[in-house]
């Protein structure tokens, strides 16, 4: 962990250091927790190695991060909310000031604040936890509403954007790098006759009938923060993609996640279902908070929202799948068509409740 430690003493932390390990799963960036001793007090931080092949402009992650988790914190100081500090995430700076470090290889590094006493689902244990994080997601969406200045930075250009998508699937389809194809036709075939009706919110989105906005665009249920002593959710986190797109994105990656019946990794495609219960208390709770500022079209389209990430998802997946594993961490040989397969098996089965679903936002 020497480089770790060569990179935190660079950041505006002041003790001294005991240690650091690796933290989480996540897919893209490399994350550590670090371990500090201030004045006898045991603190920690959270270290995180940008990945810029997939974040190309990582000063330009940073300038969001800041501007959003800034103006989170000042609402919520204008608000009266005591601490502040569980309820969004806190920039440390570089002692020169900047909002990141840079090593010896040239890695981009940044710091947070470390939000003790916390746990992330990454299966929903009760309805009650499902409409907590409805209501969170709203919630976070109202307060980026406010957000004045200039237009965010795109962190990644097209990231929604499933006509994009679908040209980089066509494209990985063709060249075959890895010679996949032969064994994923049935997927293929899926990709090819769902098209259309995959790029609805896009479309939406590109000719003006739904706004842009601010919003997270990563919004799965293990992105929000809960209180591990049980007092609900506290902050929405992993920032890096928070720019302009629709709000329904983000309500749609909830979907996907939270109102599945199984992790997106499950073998047992038996096991994956739409729940339509969890998706009535996500709806709940998130109009509890976003009805407020939602238009009309938003509000139609929020049915639509959980199949079209779920499409979005599926293709990623099988795009990189066909390009030899080279976007998404995998456990194992084959991951990324299994994480594929589970998709499909989920819009499927949102497919076969949809009426249903529809009838609920009305």
């Amino acid at each position: 962990m020497k480089t770790l430690k060569d990179v935190a003493d660079q950041f505006a932390i002041y003790g001294e250091f005991e240690g650091a390990e690796p933290f989480g799963r996540g897919h893209i960036n490399a994350t550590f927790v670090s371990r500090w001793n201030q004045a006898g007090a045991p603190v920690r931080y959270l270290h995180q190695k940008i990945n810029d092949r997939v974040f190309p402009q990582p000063g330009e992650v940073m300038e969001n991060i800041d501007r959003v988790t800034r103006h989170i914190a000042a609402l919520l100081q204008k608000e009266g909310e005591g601490d502040i500090s569980r309820k969004t995430m806190t920039v440390v700076p570089a002692k020169d000031g900047k909002l990141f470090v840079r090593d010896k290889e040239g890695g981009w590094w940044r710091t947070y604040l470390f939000i003790e006493g916390t746990r992330v689902l990454d299966e929903a244990s009760s309805v009650c936890d499902v409409r907590l994080l409805g209501r969170t997601v709203g919630r976070f969406q109202k307060q980026l509403s406010g957000l004045g200045g200039k237009r965010l930075h795109e962190t990644i250009p097209g990231f929604h954007d499933m006509e994009n998508r679908y040209r980089l699937f066509y494209e990985a389809v063709s060249r075959d790098p890895v010679n996949r194809v032969k064994d994923t036709a049935d997927e293929i075939a899926f990709m090819r006759e769902n098209e259309e009706q995959g790029k609805v919110l896009v479309h939406a989105l590109r000719t003006g009938r739904i706004p842009e906005r601010i919003c997270h665009n990563d919004a799965k249920m293990n992105n929000i923060l809960m209180d591990d002593g049980g007092k609900g959710p506290l902050c929405v986190v992993d920032l890096d993609t928070v720019m302009p797109g629709s709000i329904l994105f983000d309500f749609g990656d909830l979907v996907r996640t939270a109102a599945s019946t199984a992790r997106e990794d499950e073998t047992d495609l038996s096991k994956v279902k739409f729940s339509l219960s969890s998706y009535e208390a996500l709806l709940e709770g998130y109009l509890s908070e976003a009805s407020s500022f939602l238009t009309a079209e938003e509000k139609g389209l929020l049915a639509e929202a959980g199949r079209n990430i779920t499409h979005i998802m599926a293709v990623r997946f099988l795009t990189d799948y066909l390009e030899g594993d080279v976007y998404y961490r995998i456990l194992r040989p084959g991951h990324n068509i299994e994480r594929c397969r589970n998709q499909i098996a989920l819009i499927k089965s949102m497919d076969g409740q949809r009426d249903k679903a529809v009838k609920k936002n009305r």
